[in-house]
Parts: structure tokens; sequence; C-alpha cells
């Protein structure tokens, strides 16, 4: 098992896109050029749109403190007004609500201040930066115009004709490379790749939160690489970490974060939703779309909720 801190270094972004004595704070996202967005837009022949989002509700995949996980809970709707009591001329009323939650425990983006390791996040910013009010650097503000391009979908699950893969599985890259192969479809520098292994069906068949949370297939460490290699701008998955879960290094957690993120710069998309996509992929055979993504610009917080479209 190679050290993941030697994988970083290898693929480190560190100073890549810093211009003019202004230090990156964006990483990947940076490979979505103006071209390519245009280009991206042209995959918008139909005019089908694809919700990829989870909806935020209390009957989300959180399972809450001491079932696994980071102990993140699902979203709580209060109403602070809903007509009664209102005496206001001409007989107007009105509702209006407040939401309590945890950015990221539905679909959402991690920020590149999201993981450190060694007192450093990306670009050598230093891990202190991340205060009680909020990140100094690297927030997800920082992406403010949107995570947006060509997407494409690499549906593992459906490669292996199962309905998900099993906790702890592994992706490999030359899987990656088969199930692409198989599908028609190649990447190009600044795509948005979205791994469907199946998780989120699992939990719309199961609804058992602690389950979802208690481990789930994903990539694994060599695969930081292959995005490396492909220019990969962002990735994205149905399940809550992207990486595999049990890891392959027991007395390693969450290797592709820290990969990723820390040393590579790039932003990951956790438990979206590729499920009626997926169908329509597989009907139509075309797996690349116009991907809309952007998160909402909380200052100084490490990730976002987003509701993702994908347009065909």
């Amino acid at each position: 098992m190679d050290d993941f801190r030697e994988v970083g270094r290898r693929l480190s972004n560190w100073g890549r896109w810093d211009a003019d004595g202004q230090r990156d704070e964006r990483g990947t996202t940076n490979l979505i050029t103006p071209e390519r967005v245009a280009a991206a837009a042209r995959l918008a022949r139909e005019g089908k749109v694809f919700d990829l989002g989870i909806p935020l509700g209390s009957d989300g995949p959180q399972p809450g403190g001491g079932a696994g996980g980071p102990g993140r809970i699902n979203p709580i709707l209060l109403l602070a007004e809903t007509g009664a009591d209102q005496d206001f001329p001409g007989g107007m009323h009105f509702a209006d609500d407040y939401v309590f939650m945890p950015l990221q425990s539905a679909s959402q983006w991690d920020g590149l201040a999201h993981i450190h390791y060694d007192g450093q996040m990306f670009n050598g910013f230093p891990a202190t930066d991340v205060t009680p009010h909020g990140a100094k650097h690297l927030s997800i503000e920082t992406q403010a115009k949107g995570i947006v391009g060509r997407g494409v979908l690499v549906d593992v699950a459906r490669h292996r004709g199962v309905d998900w893969l099993a906790a702890g599985e592994v992706i490999t890259p030359d899987e990656l490379d088969e199930v692409l192969a198989a599908q028609g479809v190649e990447l190009r520098g600044g795509d948005i790749v979205a791994v469907r292994t199946g998780w989120r069906r699992k939990f719309l068949t199961e609804g058992d939160p602690a389950s979802f949370m208690a481990g789930e297939p994903g990539l694994g460490l060599a695969s930081c690489e292959w995005l490396h290699r492909h220019e990969v701008a962002a990735v994205c998955s149905d399940n809550w970490a992207v990486e595999a879960l049990p890891g392959e290094d027991e007395n390693v957690i969450l290797p592709v974060h820290m990969v990723l993120i820390r040393d590579m710069g790039m932003t990951l998309g956790e438990i979206l939703d590729f499920e009626e996509l997926s169908e329509d992929c597989a009907a139509d055979g075309r797996y690349d779309f116009f991907l809309t993504a952007p998160p909402i610009k909380f200052r100084r917080a490490v990730g976002s909720p987003i509701n993702p479209l994908a347009i065909k």
C-alpha cells in the first residue's frame, strides 16, 4: 500500500495556479476554463433536466452522533410564522421559516478548508487558518462562480450488474477505465466526474441511516493518480465520502480525502442522487451532460449544500 503522503507529494498542485503574488484558493476547478464551459453547454441538446440533489429533510441519511460518521444530523425545519394570529390590512397572511443544519449533511461540496494534515491545508495555508469564526482561506465561497461544466457519469454499479457495491469495495483506475470504455465516453480536461456506486439506491431501498453511514464502496488511493492524470476538475459520488470505507489501510482514515483536497486541491461532492440520470444514460447511451452545481456562498464555511442539475 502506497503511503498517502508520498502520493500527495507526487500529485501536489501547490503553486500551480498562483499568479501575481496571489496564492490560489480554488484548486482544480481552475481547470474549468471559459472555453470548456461553453463546450459543455452545448451538451444540453434536448432540455432534459435531472435533479442530482437529495431532499434536505428530517428523513435524510444522517444518523446523528453515536452511529458512525462525523455525528451530523439531518436538517431541522422551524416555522417562525404560519399565518396564525396575524392581522394585516387586507387580510394578508404569511409563513416564514428557518433551517438548522450541518452544511455537509446532504448533497454538498467539501471545500478546500475541510481537510488538513501535518499542520497545512492546500497550497500551504496553515491549518490554524480554520478558526471558530470560520476559514480565513480556502472557504467554500472561493468557488462562488459555481462548479459548472461537462459532467461524466461513471456508472460502476450498472457496469457490474448490481444494485449497489458492498461497503469497503475499492474502485480502481482499471475499473474506471473499463467502465468508461464500455459506456463509449472519453474524459477531457476540466471534466466533473460522477461515480455511481449504487449507495443512494441502497438508502432509498433500506431507509437505514446507520447502515448507510457505517461504511461504503468508493475510490481507492490509486484513483487519485487517475484523476490527476485526466485533469479532472472535481469528483462527486452517491456515497458520503467518495472513497471506500473501511479503507485500504486500517491505520489511516480518509487518505483519498487528504490527497485530493489537501494536496491536489480538488473539491469533492458527496451524497448525490444519480438514479434517474443513470437510467436515462443507459437508455440513450450518452453519459456526458452539462452539469451545474454552485455552492451557497457561506462566508468562511468549509462546505456547502448544493442542488446539482444535469442537463442533456
